[in-house]
């Protein structure tokens, strides 16, 4: 920051120079106005002469023991240096208003405040409500990633007086950060590029456009996929996770299914009377479903044992004829889904999530999946997985390279 020369601080300047006995401090801060008037057109001029003179000053101050124009001094430098911000300084020393308090400044803050509590107030009360049984310590680090996003705030041209604050924007420039300083690319300032590119439409159309582009925003997509697996992993184990905590934790995340999903449908309700968790769009246009159960939470077990063999208990086949009766709906809809929605449904399939193998803590997990794998064999248009089994895929297809195409 360039350094502040103006009229608050040549006033502070000149209280000081009453303050004090000393013969060297006065000739140092003569030295300083001097300074300040020799800009042109009526303009005090700052720069390190300035600061020179002011640290001149504050050494003669001590060298006296005169340790309140030290402090003064101190104050004034820091100002300068803009340690200090100009209404706390103006506050602190009550430049303007002859020792009275300034009531405007005292309102200005009062008002800052309040619109800082209401709006802490406000997000707490919606984050709750989409996590209502969010900790203490959560509802904290929901807020300190927020405050590292308030950097990359934006004022859209569209919205005049409205601003936005990217969500996840710190993330992903911090990853960016990273990956321009490493040894292939060189760049002159990496943070500030970072965060060129990462707030910037025309830089990442760029970027995907280059070789070395595409892998800082592959690498970027990973970071952010290993993000949202982690949490979704959070969740999955958590014993009081509800179906909505799970589908919340999955939604925008549909490469965690595989690679055959390439987004997912605007809508969940396609056919009267039924709403689907999530609708996925296979790559040849066909609809899959998935139907969310609970994970550590479901109440019924998995598996049951049957003449020496473990096979789907009621649970599954509760899970499965719903997505069955969700499958026959999309069937006898399919022309009118087609032309309203433009979305095929005559090959359409569902994935029943459910449970999870430590709900069977007598049973190898292996035994588990084995046993819901000689189900599905049977099964056509429906699979059913655990939750876990999800997850430890998704995790295999990252640690594979399995990111971003």
């Amino acid at each position: 920051m360039a350094t502040r020369s103006d009229m608050a601080l040549e006033i502070q300047l000149g209280a000081v120079e009453k303050e004090t006995t000393e013969e060297a401090v006065r000739s140092a801060l003569t030295a300083a106005f001097t300074h300040m008037h020799s800009g042109g057109n009526g303009r005090r001029r700052g720069g390190k002469a300035l600061v020179e003179h002011l640290e001149v000053a504050r050494g003669a101050a001590a060298g006296a023991g005169e340790w309140h124009v030290v402090r003064l001094l101190q104050d004034s430098l820091d100002y300068a240096e803009g340690r200090i911000n100009q209404l706390d300084f103006i506050e602190r020393y009550r430049i303007f208003q002859d020792g009275a308090r300034r009531e405007l400044n005292r309102d200005f803050a009062a008002s800052s405040l309040r619109a800082m509590h209401e709006w802490l107030i406000a997000a707490s009360e919606a984050y709750l409500r989409d996590h209502p049984g969010a900790s203490a310590q959560e509802v904290l680090s929901h807020f300190r990633s927020q405050r590292a996003d308030t950097s990359f705030l934006q004022a859209p041209d569209d919205r005049p007086g409205r601003y936005v604050i990217p969500r996840g924007m710190s993330e992903i420039s911090l990853w960016l950060e990273r990956l321009l300083r490493s040894d292939r690319i060189e760049i002159e300032n990496p943070a500030s590029e970072a965060r060129r590119l990462a707030t910037s439409p025309e830089a990442l159309a760029l970027l995907a456009a280059d070789h070395d582009g595409r892998l800082i925003l592959q690498a970027a997509e990973l970071q952010r996929r290993s993000a949202g697996l982690r949490a979704l992993r959070a969740v999955v184990d958590a014993a009081d996770a509800t179906e909505a905590d799970l589908q919340r934790a999955l939604q925008g995340n549909h490469w965690i299914f595989g690679g055959r999903y390439v987004g997912e449908a605007a809508r969940r309700r396609l056919v009267p009377g039924d709403e689907v968790d999530i609708p996925l769009i296979r790559a040849d246009g066909a609809l899959h479903i998935v139907e969310l159960k609970r994970s550590m939470g479901l109440k019924k077990p998995l598996i049951k044992r049957h003449r020496n063999a473990w096979v789907p208990a009621d649970a599954v086949h509760e899970a499965v004829g719903q997505a069955v009766n969700y499958l026959v709906g999309l069937d006898e809809n399919r022309a009118r889904i087609r032309e309203e929605f433009g979305i095929e449904t005559r090959r359409a399939g569902a994935l029943v999530l459910l449970g999870h193998p430590a709900l069977h803590a007598d049973v190898p997990e292996e035994e588990v999946a084995e046993t819901l794998r000689t189900f599905n064999a049977h099964v056509t248009r429906v699979e059913v997985l655990t939750y876990k089994e999800l997850v430890d895929n998704a995790e295999r297809s990252l640690a594979v390279g399995g990111g971003p195409a």
